[in-house]
């Protein structure tokens, strides 16, 4: 079975704490098999999500918001 990468940014993450909080509520959600997150403390840390189905952009904003952190938009 294929997997989806699905990348965000992530804002306020500042500690490991910050990570397991995030990685948790994401791995909550269905089919996510994987969380990785490349943390930049007090800045924008990108979080990697490897899932077996499409995730919406509200259910990974809601999983973060859950953890007490943002989903921001990318930087163009």
């Amino acid at each position: 079975m294929s997997t989806i990468s699905t990348k965000v940014n992530v804002s306020g993450m500042t500690c490991g704490h910050c990570v397991s909080a995030v990685s948790e509520e994401l791995e909550a959600l269905a089919g996510v098999e994987d969380i990785n997150i490349d943390l930049n403390a007090g800045g924008v840390s990108t979080v990697t999500i490897t899932s077996t189905q499409k995730l919406s952009p509200s259910e990974i904003g809601e999983a973060v918001a859950e953890a007490g952190y943002l989903v921001v938009a990318n930087e163009a």
